[in-house]
């Protein structure tokens, strides 16, 4: 998907996971700032286009490969409002900077979380300097976080800083890695998965490993078990898909404790084993155990290599700190 240009025209390519389904469910797929009946009108206006005539019916079953144009009218985006928040910043300057995002904030406005989000709260701290940076609905944002995923951001403050780190992010010459307490122990205590991800056939708002998906690698170790029933674990990734850590996890058998969705099986029994003071401190995280903790990348004004560390936050301190008593 190519999104927020001048002209506000998006394209959406199909891929192999998306073939023979509706027209405006992919493109509600790929546009989550704009509802599913919003993209009918726009398809029955004509104002989505394939090979440049429009295409009026919003049951059209596409075909691998297809591109999609979509035309936005001017109203149709909605500008975002400034919204001053508390935010972690760690560095600054005049061309980007690196904050602390906390689990719980949504990046940028979507379905079911319209403002209150870090691109709020990113326009109100930088003014008006920031809008249309990296496209309209998303100003200044090079990557994303979960809404509960906590850790490192690195934002862009200008048109150039933005195409010089979506780039390096793109090349993975970007150095990240995650923190993340999971259920059982990994076997081996280091190794890669590798999986191909894609939406998932039988839940489409989900992420699963499957074969038409795209090609995914996450390199993990295990810093620290405790017995059998959980570990800390460090995950690198080789590639930048969504919910890659927690589907990839997820398929190892070894799902992230908090996570809601991608939480895998007999997570009842699995809290039953623990000490009471431990399952307490499972059961009351609310939010996957996942911390993105490191953060390099050479600056793209500069040239120099800058790297950023973030301890892990209280609740999954408290929640090692109460494993440790295994």
């Amino acid at each position: 998907m190519v999104a927020g240009t001048n002209n506000d025209i998006r394209r959406a390519a199909v891929e192999s996971a998306d073939a023979g389904i509706r027209l405006d469910r992919i493109l509600a797929g790929h546009f989550t700032d704009l509802s599913r009946s919003q993209l009918k009108r726009l398809i029955e206006q004509g104002l989505v286009k394939l090979d440049g005539k429009p295409v009026r019916d919003p049951a059209f079953k596409v075909r691998i490969g297809q591109v999609f144009t979509v035309a936005l009218p001017a109203h149709t985006s909605s500008a975002i409002e400034p919204q001053a928040m508390d935010l972690n910043i760690l560095f600054e300057d005049e061309h980007l900077l690196v904050l602390d995002k906390p689990a719980g904030l949504v990046v940028h406005p979507a379905p079911g979380n319209p403002d209150r989000t870090l691109v709020n709260a990113l326009i109100a701290h930088c003014g008006t300097s920031l809008a249309g940076i990296g496209g309209v609905k998303r100003p200044g944002i090079v990557h994303r976080l979960d809404k509960d995923t906590s850790g490192l951001m690195v934002i862009a403050k200008t048109d150039h800083a933005h195409r010089v780190l979506a780039a390096d992010f793109a090349a993975r010459r970007v150095t990240r890695a995650y923190q993340a307490v999971v259920w059982g122990v990994p076997s081996p205590r280091s190794d890669e998965i590798a999986g191909p991800i894609g939406r998932n056939p039988r839940d489409r708002k989900t992420m699963a490993v499957v074969a038409t998906g795209k090609a995914a690698t996450t390199r993990y170790r295990v810093l620290k078990s405790f017995g059998t029933a959980a570990a800390l674990i460090e995950c690198r990734l080789g590639s930048g898909r969504t919910h890659q850590v927690r589907v990839h996890l997820l398929a190892k058998g070894n799902p992230l404790i908090g996570d809601p969705v991608y939480r895998g099986r007999h997570i009842a029994a699995r809290l039953a084993r623990l000490p009471v003071a431990a399952r307490q401190a499972a059961v009351s995280l609310h939010r996957q155990a996942l911390h993105a903790y490191l953060l390099g990348f050479r600056h793209p004004a500069t040239g120099e290599y800058r790297e950023f560390k973030s301890a892990l936050p209280s609740q999954i301190a408290d929640l090692l700190h109460n494993l440790e008593l295994i």
